[in-house]
């Protein structure tokens, strides 16, 4: 059989003063030498050395099932996607021919506002940034606001440019603010909440074609901050014509936050009674896989009592390599396999599998190559991946191919001997907002710091990820677990079974033996993880 080792002769040297030729069998036979072998060490499983030792959780189910949480701080925001001044009844042609002028923007005035998100009601679970699989249209089903109540204020952003600047029915790009108003709700017209379907509208086509539906819930109310120019009469959200289009690849800092209308506070009479209250539900669930890992040895009992050269014995030797060669494979799985069940054999999540299907996707075409990714550019991704009103990543691993590693550190040297030390007393003229910090070592693997205005990106050498598409894989090590299946007294994480076949139980002359693990990943928050390919 193939797997079983023997003493068989590998030449390696032609030639010996006595005229004969030794082999590897006979050189590794303890011939009195003394000189021991050196050995290199490399980080060869990055990831699995890191799952492993923070964020391994056992599961008691081959199938298990786990609770994503998403509060609701930053999500208490709309978007007016209509209004109407003064009237209590909407019609889909006011909807769709009202002119931003219109609108009530003095004191005491009253309006009336269509309000629709961008995020879905269960679970608070929003678009992700650059994945189109998972983009949540504005005014989608299931995103009508549920936390707009009587006497609560909202900002509504407005701006001297039609629709803020932006286009009906197409991606979202930019958006001009120069004012906004304050308006006190009134009333939260339930029983008016809806759809209208806009079928001759040009976004239609983000959803397949054909007539788009969207959704709200309609509130009327006060002005109590008024605009403090009459050309600041333009709502900064897109509205009269259809509502926002495609935004998953909007800006959130610079596009849509100047779009949304947040609740800031409320305001009550002296002696009134108690307020109205609302309940979220952040609470989404998903589930993963286990997946068996097997590794196996065989040995024929002569080779096993034959003391070697530099190894005396050739089993143990050949172990340390099998448990290399078994977490190798853990690792090459965890980073590309995808979940599934096929044939009977249940399969785990890969990194790379979740995050390009449900996570983050930046452009990284220009990074360690000949394109025209910036480091700019690159600071621009990190400020969208790391917005705290998205994602607050501050437990994240950035793993990297060697050419972008690289890349990373081109970066930093360029500017330490280019612009950090200029200057006539050495003190620089510039400021390190991308620098390499230094390094650390930690469960036995060089992390390089690459401090950025973001915080540190602890950045790892990820070989795995040499001659793939993907140039970085950052990954929340808070928003992950490793699982072994550990249940009824019995413990199937990384186990060594000895002597599965041996002389005494099989009449044949070796020892089999077998590393197994069984364990599976469990990916959350999506947004919490991202990749540049």
């Amino acid at each position: 059989m193939a797997d079983v080792f023997g003493m068989e002769s590998y030449s390696d040297v032609q030639g010996w003063s006595d005229g004969t030729s030794k082999d590897t069998g006979d050189l590794r036979r303890k011939y009195n030498f003394g000189d021991r072998v050196s050995e290199l060490s490399i980080a060869q499983d990055p990831f699995f050395r890191f799952v492993s030792q923070v964020a391994k959780k056992p599961t008691d189910d081959p199938e298990f099932k786990f609770t994503e949480q998403r509060h609701s701080y930053h999500k208490r925001y709309a978007y007016v996607i209509g209004y109407n001044s003064g009237s209590n009844v909407f019609t889909e042609a006011e909807l769709k021919t009202t002119s931003n002028g219109a609108l009530g923007t003095s004191a005491g005035d009253k309006v009336k506002l269509l309000m629709a998100t961008d995020y879905k009601a269960a679970g608070n679970r929003g678009g992700i940034i650059g994945n189109t699989d998972n983009d949540i249209l504005v005014g989608e089903s299931g995103t009508q606001p549920a936390f707009l109540l009587k006497d609560a204020v909202i900002k509504v952003n407005m701006s001297s440019t039609d629709a803020g600047g932006m286009t009906a029915g197409s991606a979202v790009t930019s958006n001009d603010v120069d004012e906004y108003i304050l308006v006190k709700i009134d009333t939260v017209h339930d029983n008016e909440s809806g759809s209208v379907t806009f079928a001759d509208l040009s976004d239609g086509a983000a959803e397949g074609g054909g007539a788009r539906t969207a959704y709200w819930t309609p509130v009327s109310g006060t002005v109590i901050k008024p605009i403090s120019a009459v050309t600041f009469k333009y709502l900064a959200s897109y509205c009269g014509d259809d509502p926002l289009g495609t935004v998953y690849s909007a800006n959130i800092a610079n596009v849509l936050e100047g779009a949304r209308s947040y609740v800031v506070g409320n305001g009550h009479a002296q002696g009134s009674g108690y307020p109205e209250t609302w309940k979220d539900q952040p609470f989404s669930t998903a589930f993963g896989l286990t997946q068996i890992f097997k590794t196996a040895m065989a040995m024929d009992n002569t080779t096993r009592a034959t003391v070697l050269k530099y190894e005396p014995n050739e089993f143990a030797r050949i172990w340390r390599q099998k448990l290399i060669e078994h977490k190798f494979d853990i690792e090459q799985s965890l980073l590309f396999g995808s979940q599934g069940t096929v044939d009977g054999v249940q399969y785990t999540e890969g990194a790379l599998s979740f995050i390009t299907g449900y996570g983050n996707i930046f452009d990284g075409s220009g990074i360690g190559g000949t394109g025209t990714k910036s480091q700019d550019d690159f600071l621009d991704d990190m400020s969208q991946f790391l917005d705290p009103r998205y994602n607050n990543a501050n437990a994240t691993l950035f793993m990297c191919s060697t050419d972008t590693y690289n890349w990373m550190h081109k970066l930093s040297g360029y500017f330490s001997a280019n612009v950090q030390k200029v200057g006539t007393q050495g003190d620089g003229i510039g400021r390190a907002d991308f620098s390499i910090a230094g390094k650390k070592n930690v469960y036995g693997l060089d992390v390089t710091q690459v401090m950025t205005p973001y915080g540190s990106m602890n950045l790892v050498r990820n070989v795995h990820l040499d001659g793939t598409a993907v140039k970085i894989l950052a990954i929340n090590m808070s928003q992950c677990a490793y699982r072994p299946l550990v249940g009824n007294g019995l413990n199937r994480d990384t186990a060594v079974y000895v002597g599965v076949q041996t002389l005494e139980n099989s009449g044949v002359d070796r020892r089999v033996d077998l590393i197994q693990t069984e364990a599976g990943m469990e990916w959350r928050m999506p947004e919490a993880h991202a990749v540049w390919k």
